[in-house]
């Protein structure tokens, strides 16, 4: 079963004030950004979290769980505790990189058509 839109929708309004948000369809689910940073996986309307030095003191009683097949245990956030996500985010953001710019391909040359 794959997250709905109004379960994507719902969690930004619980994590909303934290930043710039957005959110992209990612393999039929959807990964959360706060100020272009990656910090919420979410994948049959679950919230996975990266296990992240500095949150075991905040995540100590969180269930755990995997996002996908073949993944490393996540947290999964309580996003109906809207204090409580919103002060994860602050620690997440502060703890993830940001993303590593894209190179860019040179573009393909054609090569001209024999006719």
């Amino acid at each position: 079963m794959s997250s709905s839109l109004d379960f994507i929708q719902f969690v930004c309004e619980q994590i909303a004030g934290t930043g710039i948000i957005t959110y992209r369809k990612m393999f039929g689910e959807y990964m959360v950004y706060v100020n272009g940073k990656p910090l919420l996986l979410i994948c049959d309307n679950t919230v996975y979290i990266k296990m992240l030095a500095g949150l075991e003191q905040e995540m100590q009683n969180a269930e755990t769980g995997f996002p996908y097949p073949g993944a490393k245990p996540h947290y999964i956030l309580d996003v109906e505790n809207q204090e409580f996500s919103q002060r994860i985010i602050g620690l997440l953001g502060a703890a993830t990189p940001p993303p590593a710019p894209k190179r860019s391909r040179p573009p393909r040359s054609s090569s001209p058509s024999s006719t």
